[in-house]
């Protein structure tokens, strides 16, 4: 029975890699989008009032695109318990990687792009809460680390990276949502 389990948590481990792999493979794609440094690269095309009128957007915009690459695949070790155990400098590595990143890059840039979002009011609070959590989330786990409080450092850590994760998952619900009005639009048709 151990076995079986066992089995199925390797099952369940290779799925979650090629799960991650796939939404990596499609940020990176967003991200290139964004080579070479441009005014109307990809979605700057909808943000030109942004771009021509807000001081810095253009910079900070850039900075957190080429830094959220680094955070997915910083976070993405984090919580491999081989690595962790068998490899613990590589570990640490990364992890610093990932927080200065985090706090010196990309919840700074995220948080004064989202002062900027589309979609009013609601959508702005979102982004910026979205910002100020990551942050303080990645903050504190590095600070409990430093206490020694490991399981606080796993479970801030934890949620800051589902924090950074939202940028896959805000990605996948664009392309669920624009499948499905598409899909409910050509059945308008017929």
């Amino acid at each position: 029975m151990e076995q079986k389990i066992t089995k199925a948590f390797n099952y369940w481990k290779w799925l979650w890699l090629v799960v991650f792999c796939g939404f990596f493979y499609l940020m990176l794609d967003i991200t290139l989008r964004y080579i070479p440094y441009r005014p109307d690269s990809a979605f700057l095309q909808i943000k030109q009032h942004e771009v021509t009128s807000v001081s810095g957007y253009l910079p900070l915009f850039y900075l957190h695109v080429y830094s959220a690459i680094f955070v997915l695949i910083a976070g993405f070790t984090q919580f491999n318990d081989t690595l962790l155990k068998r490899y613990p400098k590589v570990h640490r590595l990364f992890g610093k990687i990932y927080v200065y990143t985090v706090l010196f890059c990309a919840a700074p840039s995220g948080l004064f792009i989202g002062y900027h979002a589309n979609g009013g009011f609601s959508a702005k609070v979102s982004f910026i809460l979205l910002g100020t959590l990551w942050f303080s989330f990645t903050l504190l786990g590095i600070l409990q680390i430093y206490k020694k409080n490991r399981i606080a450092h796993q479970n801030f850590m934890l949620r800051s990276f589902a924090l950074a994760f939202s940028a896959i998952t805000l990605r996948l619900w664009k392309v669920i949502l624009v499948f499905l009005s598409g899909n409910c639009l050509a059945g308008m048709d017929s």
